[in-house]
């Protein structure tokens, strides 16, 4: 008797225990980009850690999945990605092979400010006909991609305003695939929130010296962060997101240096920092570095925080200093 008293406690325990969140079976979520990583790092710490496709120095605009990806996106409960605007080459494997897996498509987010890619003069082309007016967002419901929706610039995250809803999406999407730790993301959410809003004025301050001063990015990748804080970029080196300037573009853009009054050309470590020296011949304006991805920075939660800062102190120091 004794024997089978102690066989059932030991059964009722396994059952107690199996009922129990397990820290080590944590929700399976993929993230696309570096910011976009930190981002879901950000409201998941605690509970565990996603994991990245792009890595390193890579560019959603040039990047091929690898095998280890398409793992990852089969065995995934959450993926989060910018959208098909940016990440071209996400867009057939989310569907094929992360069916069963929550998508949050940020781009397509509540509450997001957006703005319509520029073209003409020296920006970039992008192939979407007449530029639209900029306009504010609220999507309340899911929408197919239109022709109207395709002109409309992927690079939001580097507006911390815009970071601030990609979080509120992030964490709704983690409740929803993990109920057990839905106090967790919460709390982080808010926390996460709470150093956006403490970045976003300490950007406002570091960046009031640095506006109406001209300046040539490599590709358009920071207009969001020039009109959240009233920056004056005047044009792009680069014609497209994955392709080179040839030899008439950078004599129009030495020209536009020129004519503008522009006082710095920023390079992006992804990209040829050679094509900046040539566009600085015969210029006095200065060189300096932008990098939207975070390309040499750990990954992790702190990341999209490390990244806005050096790109704010790069902008001050060439544009102030």
């Amino acid at each position: 008797m004794p024997r089978m008293i102690h066989i059932r406690m030991i059964l009722l325990s396994l059952a107690l225990f199996a009922a129990l969140p397990s820290a080590h079976a944590q929700v399976r979520v993929v993230a696309s980009i570096k910011p976009v990583h930190s981002l879901v790092a950000a409201v998941m710490q605690g509970a565990g850690k996603p994991e990245l496709i792009v890595q390193g120095g890579g560019s959603p605009h040039t990047y091929t999945l690898r095998p280890s990806d398409a793992r990852a996106l089969q065995n995934a409960k959450v993926v989060v990605w910018m959208g098909e605007n940016l990440e071209r080459f996400l867009h057939g494997p989310v569907k094929a092979l992360a069916g069963k897996a929550a998508v949050v498509e940020l781009a397509d987010v509540a509450g997001l400010t957006t703005h319509s890619f520029r073209e003409g003069g020296v920006w970039e082309k992008h192939g979407h006909g007449k530029q639209e007016e900029d306009h504010n967002h609220s999507h309340g419901q899911k929408h197919d991609h239109s022709h109207d929706h395709a002109r409309i610039d992927n690079h939001m995250w580097v507006d911390p305003v815009n970071a601030k809803a990609f979080v509120s999406a992030i964490a709704a999407a983690l409740v929803a695939a993990d109920p057990a730790n839905a106090e967790l993301y919460r709390k982080n959410a808010k926390a996460t929130q709470a150093r956006l809003d403490a970045l976003l004025l300490e950007m406002k301050n570091e960046l009031e010296p640095a506006k109406k001063r001209g300046f040539i990015v490599f590709h358009d990748s920071f207009q969001y962060l020039e009109k959240r804080f009233g920056l004056n970029g005047v044009g792009s080196i680069s014609l497209g997101d994955a392709r080179a300037p040839g030899a008439r573009r950078l004599r129009e853009i030495r020209a536009k240096v020129k004519a503008s009054g522009a006082v710095c050309v920023f390079s992006e470590p992804q990209f040829e920092p050679r094509l900046v020296s040539t566009v600085l011949e015969g210029s006095s304006a200065r060189s300096g570095v932008l990098d939207p991805l975070g390309a040499k920075i750990e990954n992790g939660p702190d990341l999209y925080f490390a990244m806005m800062r050096n790109n704010t102190r790069s902008l001050r120091a060439c544009l102030a200093g």
